[in-house]
């Protein structure tokens, strides 16, 4: 059977876009990319609250093969990561190839044709050779089912889905949650609402952020001579590298690293908030590194605010007027704010039903056994699918390392199916038990399995209590391994 495509990848975002790229220079055109939103970028077209910025210098942000000299600042803002995604899709020819408001419900492996189908909301059904998964590691944000939610009479906003006319002016707000996306949003609340009211669960380790604007003069520099801005990408990315290798997945080695990092943040926090309470409540009592750091200059200031007040107990239910908490205290609210984050391990793995060789379904076998891929991109029983956001395939700090990781990979396994003019391949068990074991041994040295996690609550920790997100390796190594991974791991038709 000829399929509708060769390829279909379900995500327009970085992802996507990259897949899409490694198979047009792998000469593979008949391309689908199907996207659930109404334009691409992923994230950076989802989420436009105010503050919205990069967390990793823009620099490194971004693909090595594609730099983009006009950064405003070092940590550009979410409208300029949206253009960046704008420019790489119609650079390498991606518009064309894109269909949006297209949500994918299910895909199922089809056997004796050797092909995919793959069926979408609006009850279409479309076969491909290729699926690729590319709906990124934070696509289903999570909504929290406190008592009474359904009945507050003012405006609730979850930070995926804000209102860009909202005006805060004169208002009682209350904001959930203190995780990235909260530490940049709250400054911005604050600048506007009368109050303004924070309910943190879990605190966030909040490190100083050296950004500042790019003057004209560097921007025409790294136009005009390319190698100065890899030369900074270095830079950042080897700063970045330390933090992640020597901080977290080395922790039981090097402790002192660790230590330094949160000696740090703790002294950031000191030089910024006055009161101690506050400043104590504002401290983490899990090690650096368990859940994802960020960076800010103006979120721990804005607790200094007279209209602001962090609240630490928990959320008893939601009344039509306000908030009520565990000791009895009543917070009046009139917008409510969701930055609630997303949920990774009970819907997002993976972000829709994908079924493969002998009725095998991926999310129900993850969730039944281990959460588990080869390389962090292929699993047995799935043959021609590559899963772009699976256990054990985030590398480094800055998703695009992620990315162009993946790519080489692509690059290594269709130039084999090539060569032995076959159009199926599938991982084996044994190659990816062996895969399992390695990153489970590697991760052991890790803060998550050695620091004090606890306390955390952290999305790097599936159900099973496993840290199964990251990849154990550095940046270099996973670059090296993608490219030297033992061909026979896959069996090919």
């Amino acid at each position: 059977m000829q399929p509708d495509h060769d390829v279909v990848i379900v995500g327009a975002g970085f992802g996507g876009m990259g897949a899409a790229i490694e198979f047009t220079r792998l000469g593979i055109d008949d391309i689908a990319i199907l996207e659930r939103e109404d334009d691409l970028g992923g994230t950076w077209h989802v989420n436009h609250y105010p503050g919205l910025a990069v967390d990793i210098a823009s620099v490194t942000y971004s693909y090595s093969f594609e730099p983009n000299p006009h950064w405003s600042r070092l940590f550009a803002p979410g409208a300029e990561l949206k253009r960046y995604a704008e420019h790489v899709a119609d650079k390498y020819d991606l518009k064309r190839r894109m269909e949006f408001s297209t949500a994918v419900e299910r895909a199922e492996w089809d056997d004796a044709q050797q092909i995919w189908r793959v069926s979408t909301a609006d009850g279409g059904v479309r076969t491909c050779r290729y699926l690729v998964t590319a709906t990124g590691f934070l696509s289903q944000p999570y909504t929290p089912d406190f008592p009474g939610i359904d009945s507050f009479a003012g405006q609730i906003i979850h930070t995926t889905a804000w209102d860009d006319g909202h005006d805060f002016t004169g208002q009682r707000a209350a904001i959930i949650g203190t995780g990235a996306t909260a530490v940049q949003l709250i400054p911005e609340i604050a600048k506007q609402a009368a109050e303004l009211t924070v309910f943190q669960r879990t605190p966030i380790w909040v490190v100083p952020k050296v950004d500042f604007a790019i003057p004209p003069a560097v921007r025409r520099l790294f136009a005009r001579v390319p190698v100065t801005q890899r030369a900074a990408r270095l830079v950042n990315t080897s700063l970045l590298e330390a933090l992640m290798v020597f901080g977290v997945l080395h922790f039981k080695q090097v402790k002192p690293g660790n230590r330094a990092a949160a000696l740090m943040a703790r002294a950031h926090l000191r030089s910024q908030v006055r009161d101690p309470r506050t400043r104590r409540a504002l401290t983490p009592s899990y090690d650096f590194g368990c859940k994802r750091p960020t960076f800010s200059n103006s979120y721990f200031r804005t607790f200094n605010k007279p209209n602001v007040t962090l609240q630490t107990n928990s959320i008893v239910r939601v009344e039509p007027d306000g908030i009520v908490t565990a000791d009895g205290t009543k917070v009046l609210v009139d917008t409510l704010v969701l930055a609630t984050g997303f949920n990774l391990w009970d819907v997002n793995f993976p972000a829709f039903q994908v079924v493969g060789r002998d009725g095998r379904d991926l999310g129900k076998w993850w969730r039944e056994n281990r959460f588990q891929a080869y390389e962090g991109i292929t699993v047995p029983r799935f043959p021609n699918l590559l899963s772009l956001n699976s256990p054990y395939s985030y590398s480094g700090l800055s998703y695009f390392t992620t990315i162009e990781a993946q790519m080489k990979h692509m690059r290594r396994l269709f130039g084999e199916l090539e060569r032995r003019g076959s159009t199926t391949f599938e991982v084996s068990d044994s190659a990816n038990d062996a895969f399992l074991a390695k990153v489970t041994d590697n991760l052991q040295s890790s803060v998550f399995y050695n620091g004090n996690c606890g306390s955390a609550r952290s999305y790097y920790f599936n159900q099973h209590g496993e840290a199964a997100l990251l990849r154990p390796s550095s940046t270099l190594s996973t670059l090296r391994e993608m490219d030297r991974f033992p061909l026979d791991d896959y069996a090919y038709r």
